[in-house]
């Protein structure tokens, strides 16, 4: 028999792929649920994380939607991927669809678990032989962050025509859990109900080297104490970008934390490459940096600022007041909303009740009326002949020391996060102009 040549996976017609396998172009394994290597090694975790794809349907659409690979025709799973006679790496996982016996679309994984990061050269070598065989995506997954599977922690260069995207597994362990929620897009099947619960049981054990983010970059206590004794900044400063990053995953995992708590998924605000640049001059210039976090149907997105002179981190949501009404009547409105948190969460309210700022957006006034909870009142009288378009609930919290603690800074900025949800921005709701009515006459 005449070996046919392997110069293309994307187009291959799938008996010719078994022929390659079985003539050793390509060596591979069918993903297992459990896995005969080594439990908590990472082939182990590529391929129960790849069974998981293949046996969960809503899990499937999930992870394929981020990728934008194509549900059609019919899909394999294989762990330990090599084609020896074209490039020596061996490949963690792949995933192809084969639509008409032709394969269509397919995706490397490269997975790395405890605290293994992702290896940029490794990634280029991936990336060189998805271009060699025409494969539009690779993939990779580690405990570190990003903001959107569409970004990497690592930068290599990556063609035209191939897809580089990243998964934390802190990401993949919420998509899981979100799907057990009692919601529109929870899992039907009964047995796949169990299978995600076992996988995620595996995923949550130490031994499978799955892990959240549980400390800041070194950059970030760096960059605290430098502002704190009052040392000059350089944007060029590597510890600064490293701080930036750091903030970013932390971000990222406290939009998950509240995903997990609250059953739907919360987005952290988008970064680029740009963001980074711009945030490093904030901070060069005015030693603070930003985020957001949104979450479906509340009032608005959770603002986040974290101050390095001050060592605080604020957050505050916005609040639209009744515009129907004149000033006071709406400080009013403000007023029994807050009443209203103090009844519903009185424990969590009350703890925060000291932390507590609300500022008034004044129509044409370049800065915002600015008072304590407790002074609310006071507002009527500052804010006299004046019109309030908005209202910002703000909590201000002190991290002290803690602020440049790499591990305290996340237990503390966490707690605040679900004490600010639990205790204001769960109960607070906007005005909205009701609707016209029907007039006689």
């Amino acid at each position: 028999m005449i070996k046919k040549k392997l110069n293309k996976l994307i187009g291959l017609k799938f008996e010719d792929f078994l022929s390659h396998l079985e003539s050793g172009q390509i060596h591979a394994r069918p993903a297992r649920l459990i896995p005969t290597v080594k439990i908590g090694d990472e082939m182990a975790l590529t391929s129960i994380f790849l069974s998981t794809i293949r046996l969960v349907k809503e899990y499937r659409d999930t992870i394929f939607k981020d990728l934008r690979l194509t549900k059609a025709g019919r899909i394999y799973y294989y762990t330990e991927v090599s084609f020896p006679e074209i490039e020596s790496i061996r490949i963690d996982g792949m995933i192809f669809t084969v639509i008409g016996g032709t394969i269509k679309d397919a995706s490397f994984f490269e997975m790395k678990n405890k605290n293994n990061k992702t290896d940029e050269s490794q990634v280029e070598k991936m990336i060189y032989l998805a271009k060699r065989l025409g494969i539009p995506v690779v993939t990779t997954v580690s405990n570190e962050f990003v903001a959107d599977p569409s970004q990497s922690p690592v930068n290599p260069k990556v063609p035209k025509g191939i897809r580089l995207n990243h998964f934390s597994w802190t990401y993949l362990k919420t998509i899981g859990q979100l799907l057990l929620f009692k919601n529109d897009q929870n899992i039907r099947d009964e047995d796949q109900v169990e299978i995600m619960r076992e996988v995620l049981s595996y995923l949550d054990s130490p031994i499978s080297g799955v892990t959240g983010y549980t400390q800041m970059k070194p950059g970030w206590k760096e960059l605290a104490e430098n502002i704190r004794a009052q040392k000059p900044l350089r944007i060029s400063d590597l510890y600064i970008e490293d701080a930036v990053l750091g903030w970013y995953e932390e971000e990222k995992d406290m939009a998950l934390l509240l995903s997990r708590k609250l059953g739907v998924l919360v987005k952290s605000s988008f970064k680029d490459k740009s963001s980074v640049k711009t945030d490093i001059k904030r901070l060069v210039k005015d030693h603070f940096i930003t985020g957001s976090l949104s979450i479906k149907n509340s009032v608005s997105d959770i603002k986040m600022v974290a101050e390095f002179e001050r060592r605080t981190v604020s957050m505050s949501v916005r609040i639209s007041p009744p515009l129907d009404k004149k000033t006071i009547a709406r400080i009013t409105w403000i007023g029994r909303q807050l009443e209203n948190c103090s009844k519903r969460s009185e424990i969590v309210f009350n703890k925060l009740r000291s932390e507590i700022w609300i500022e008034a957006n004044i129509k044409y006034a370049r800065e915002n009326l600015k008072v304590k909870v407790s002074e609310l009142e006071s507002l009527k009288e500052l804010s006299y002949n004046k019109e309030i378009q908005a209202f910002h609930v703000v909590a201000i919290r002190s991290f002290s020391s803690n602020f440049a603690s790499s591990k305290k800074f996340i237990e503390l900025i966490e707690t605040m996060v679900l004490e600010f949800y639990e205790g204001i921005v769960q109960h607070m709701t906007n005005w909205n102009k009701p609707a016209p009515k029907i007039t006689s006459q």
